[in-house]
């Protein structure tokens, strides 16, 4: 890899000029080397610009996993179009607030997503990557083997796509990421051990933001599991010799409870990566107990102001944090009135670096609301979660600033009463939220899954955890349910469990 800026495209084509045959691309049976991926994006950038397509144009992508997506990807930003990776699990009404947002020239689809993005308003936008009715496909719209794209010269600071946040706390807001932003996360990864011999499996879903790029910039494989079960996961790991992964604490939860999970021979692993969600310290510790290669846990804001990271098996008694600010990041704690709180106490997390986004896409008011400045000028980015600083540097994350509840007065951390139930030997999982209460305001009530096998009494279970919590945590109620919403992402949709409590 270049020690400098290079467009990744650039980097692709490289690739497969030196090492043609080696596969880039492994989806189920079919692999595809660098050169074929090459052939294929070629082709879908040339579309594009015969289509009209020019640099700072906006391509969506709305579909499943699969070679083709990457290709998409890949043609998209070769011609200096940037790619709005929308999650195939959406709705029709966030989904047409999306593409209203981007105005796509061209939406690649599939066909699980064609119906609902016909409903959503697509049109003549649309492109299938697989047949679907009533859409072209990818065979039919393509140019002629052979026929190259006019070259364009990709800088830095052009955008390189548009990551849609989650939506589980409102309308979802596009975030722009630059080319150099993605070339920073590429190469922060060359750090834990990337190379032209990585075999990457990946179980998260494309458009997310931490999937493709550093494998295919470093010239490894990656090996897609376009569904996510943790046994198939396990069987692919051992058949593909996988040496690294990124996954979400959740999957991380569901592969460590395989029965048989010993069984799987897993020592070509080198590093295992998590991001995404909050990664509680006993899960961290099973994975280091029980499965080969470190295990490196990053947090941060798909805004990029800030990151951190947390290597696990090198620092076993930090397992409660996320690690230390990565290298030029800054982070600072602020309360509510935007003062900086002294070491060891909490505050809000906001942070800059190099990579922050330029804003929210067409909304000048939000980014505004996202933004905190020091008393020089310099502009940071809220990240709206909770955290303190240890002595050694570390950031331990409290909550999300969002999630907090304002109980009689007093602030009460979900994370805080989340820890205490999750000592008791019967509970799998669980989420705590605030509601509404005549009395106190807000109050807090937990939603509990229970391990397979036991059946604890609700009103029981609530009465332990309360003895263990201060007088002010007390939890109202607690629910027992059989699994917590998530997102795609294993981010767990408390909006709709406060919808549950006041729908009784």
């Amino acid at each position: 890899m270049a020690a400098s800026f290079e467009p990744l495209s650039r980097i692709i084509q490289r690739h497969a000029g030196s090492f043609p045959e080696r596969a880039a691309i492994v989806c189920g049976d079919t692999a595809t080397g660098y050169a074929e991926l090459d052939r294929l994006a070629t082709r879908i950038s040339a579309s594009l610009q015969r289509d009209g397509a020019m640099p700072g144009d906006v391509v969506a992508i709305c579909a499943g996993t699969s070679m083709a997506y990457a290709a998409a990807f890949l043609g998209a930003v070769r011609v200096g179009a940037v790619v709005a990776p929308l999650a195939p699990s959406s709705i029709a009404q966030p989904l047409r607030s999306m593409l209203d947002d981007s105005k796509p020239v061209r939406v690649f689809c599939d066909r699980g997503t064609s119906g609902l993005l016909q409903s959503a308003g697509a049109g003549d936008a649309l492109i299938s990557l697989d047949p679907a009715p009533g859409v072209r496909s990818l065979d039919t719209w393509l140019a002629p083997p052979g026929r190259d794209p006019a070259p364009v010269d990709i800088e830095a600071a052009w955008p390189f796509n548009i990551i849609y946040s989650s939506g589980t706390t409102g309308a979802p807001k596009g975030i722009v990421q630059s080319h150099e932003r993605r070339w920073q996360q590429v190469s922060q990864l060359v750090a834990h051990g990337y190379g032209p011999d990585t075999v990457a499996l990946l179980a998260t879903p494309l458009y997310s933001n931490t999937t493709l790029f550093p494998t295919l910039a470093a010239g490894g494989t990656v090996v897609l599991m376009p569904k996510f079960d943790p046994r198939g996961y396990l069987a692919l790991a051992q058949q593909h010799r996988a040496t690294h992964t990124m996954l979400v604490p959740v999957q991380f939860q569901r592969i460590m409870a395989v029965p048989d999970f010993g069984r799987f021979d897993l020592s070509s692993f080198r590093i295992k990566f998590c991001t995404g969600a909050p990664f509680s310290p006993a899960l961290k510790r099973d994975v280091l107990k029980r499965w080969p290669g470190g295990l490196v846990e990053f947090w941060g804001t798909t805004e990029g102001g800030g990151s951190c990271a947390l290597v696990a098996h090198q620092h076993p008694d930090k397992l409660h944090t996320v690690g230390r600010p990565a290298a030029g990041c800054e982070i600072r704690l602020i309360d509510d009135d935007g003062i900086e709180v002294p070491r060891g106490q909490a505050g809000e997390i906001v942070a800059r670096s190099a990579t922050m986004m330029a804003g929210y896409h067409n909304r000048t008011a939000e980014t505004r609301e996202a933004e905190w400045f020091d008393a020089e000028g310099r502009r940071y980015l809220r990240s709206g979660d909770i955290g303190r600083f240890d002595d050694d540097g570390f950031l331990e994350l409290v909550d999300r600033k969002k999630d907090m509840v304002i109980s009689g007065g007093f602030n009460i951390y979900p994370s805080d009463l989340e820890a205490v139930l999750r000592e008791h030997p019967a509970v799998d999982d669980v989420a705590v939220v605030g509601v509404p209460s005549e009395r106190w305001g807000e109050t807090p009530v937990a939603f509990v899954v229970i391990r397979a096998g036991d059946a604890p009494d609700a009103t029981a279970l609530l009465a332990w955890a309360n003895a263990r919590v201060g007088k002010t945590q007390r939890l109202a109620a607690l629910h027992t349910v059989p699994e917590l919403p998530r997102n795609a992402l294993g981010k767990v949709l408390k909006r709709e469990l406060r919808n549950r409590h006041e729908e009784g």
